[in-house]
């Protein structure tokens, strides 16, 4: 039995090309599993073999757990009061063993021994294959298509299997069986059953591999990609910056003739590659990615994270492109919410923006439109501003002398904290609101101006209301919602 067991394990480890140690942990396993039928509870079962003799040991076990905590699987598990009158080192956590008499190892289900040692020696094997193929650490691998599978092809690549789904398939390009095929490798999957190694066509990463692939300057450091998106199959955007001012970043990816970018489009059936100029200027950056388009003025908000790029008629089409794909893009790349609209579509919202300005001075600083006015075309955004600038620089306006300008001060100061009360206020009524996760006293005040003071009320909401309230997104509105409905669900299961 003993010789049985380790000729056994030296055969299958050098017939499968894994260790002794897989094979070993195999045979417990199945040894294991045999003995648990000897019980009609689900019992824990350790076997233990001598590597070097091949005896082995079978023990029961059970896991020790804190006395208050319970027994939640009384078959397996000791409390450790029990477990330390036996033995009085032991912890929680560790096991309590009772050695059981060994069976012998023809007396096993053989077919389900030799399953159990199989299916560990394949997991081993495919582990392994995976394990040579990351050490190999490349991005882009190429292979042969092996079968289609629901839409998916398996690519062989050398010893392994690889999966290129449906949707990471560049659009309309036709895969076949036997067809050779490069792809970037999107992620490792150890969950999956079957194929591990999922690649991508259509990852913007793709096409910046491949550009490394075809431009020597970027492996050596002389050139950088900062960024790309894409179109799959019709059009792309990488931002370039070169760290060598002799070196040309955009001229250097295009390559002799276009020898380089013509590389990667072909690659990418023909997929058309704008090369952008990348900038540490947001602005600057965003005027590059929208090339072709000329841009006349751009306007940044730091705070909403976008820009107002205005363009006149003759480019108006250009920046936004067919179905919207040149903006699409050009806001992928620069990570910007790009608005692009015309001269007059840019004054009309200018024209709105200082009316709305203007109607907050009058009526929280209680001066007339000419004061306002004044106050608008020497730049001033805000009451804050006005309250609390150097005073200095309110002197410098002309149209006012200093007693004007400390009254100035003196209400917008009052106005601010008239506010401050008022916030303060709405926050305490929607007290309820802010038990719930992602809702901010900021958020909980606009809320309670709509006069949304319970999460009842917040879940009655739609999600378009909820958007025109605050002025989130509407993944973010529809997310809150579904938190705030989330109570009713529970209610209603507990009934």
């Amino acid at each position: 039995m003993s010789r049985e067991i380790l000729l056994l394990v030296d055969a299958l480890a050098r017939e499968k090309n894994v260790t002794r140690e897989v094979i070993f942990g195999a045979l417990e396993s199945a040894l294991a599993s045999a003995m648990k039928k000897r019980f009609k509870e689900d019992v824990d079962i350790r076997v233990s073999i001598d590597r070097e003799t091949g005896d082995h040991e079978a023990f029961r076990r059970w896991l020790v757990v804190p006395d208050e905590a319970g027994l939640q699987e009384p078959d397996k598990e000791t409390l450790l009061s029990d477990a330390r009158d036996e033995v009085s080192e032991v912890d929680v956590g560790d096991y309590v063993e009772e050695a059981l008499e060994p069976i012998e190892f023809g007396r096993i289900g053989a077919q389900a021994a030799k399953q159990v040692i199989l299916q560990r020696v394949r997991d081993a094997e495919r582990e392994q294959l995976l394990n040579d193929f990351l050490d190999r650490g490349e991005s882009i691998v190429s292979g042969s298509i092996k079968r289609l599978d629901k839409g998916d092809a398996i690519v062989e690549i050398g010893k392994i299997e690889a999966r290129l789904p449906r949707s990471e398939m560049i659009p309309r390009e036709n895969l076949r069986v036997a067809d050779r095929v490069r792809a970037y490798v999107l992620r490792i999957d150890r969950a999956a059953r079957g194929q591990q190694v999922i690649l991508s066509r259509s990852a913007p990463d793709f096409i910046r591999q491949l550009f490394e692939n075809e431009v020597p300057e970027i492996e050596q450091g002389l050139l950088e990609i900062k960024g790309a998106a894409r179109d799959p199959g019709v059009r792309a955007k990488i931002a370039v910056v070169a760290h060598d001012r002799r070196i040309d970043p955009i001229g250097t990816c295009v390559g002799m003739r276009g020898s380089r970018v013509q590389a990667v489009r072909n690659e990418l059936g023909g997929e058309q590659v704008d090369i952008v100029l990348w900038s540490e200027d947001p602005a600057q950056f965003v005027i590059g990615a929208l090339a072709p388009a000329n841009v006349q003025s751009i306007l940044v908000d730091e705070d909403k994270h976008a820009m107002d790029v205005v363009v006149d008629e003759d480019n108006l089409a250009i920046a936004i492109g067919r179905s919207g794909q040149n903006v699409r893009l050009a806001s992928e790349l620069t990570g910007w919410q790009i608005n692009i609209m015309t001269p007059e579509e840019s004054q009309a919202r200018q024209d709105e923006e200082r009316h709305g300005l203007q109607q907050v001075f009058m009526s929280k600083l209680d001066v007339d439109e000419e004061v306002a006015d004044i106050l608008i075309s020497e730049g001033f955004t805000g009451l804050e501003e006005i309250a609390y600038v150097p005073i200095q620089e309110l002197l410098e306006i002309e149209a006012f002398d200093e007693e004007t300008i400390n009254e100035l001060r003196t209400r917008a100061r009052n106005a601010l904290l008239t506010d401050a009360i008022v916030q303060e206020e709405r926050v305490d009524a929607a007290q309820e609101l802010l038990s719930l996760e992602g809702i901010t006293p900021e958020l909980a005040a606009r809320l309670a101006e709509a006069e949304v003071y319970t999460r009842d009320a917040l879940a009655d909401l739609a999600v378009d209301e909820l958007v025109e309230i605050t002025g989130m997104s509407e993944e973010d509105a529809k997310a809150l919602i579904v938190k705030a409905r989330a109570h009713w669900f529970e209610e209603g299961a507990a009934d």
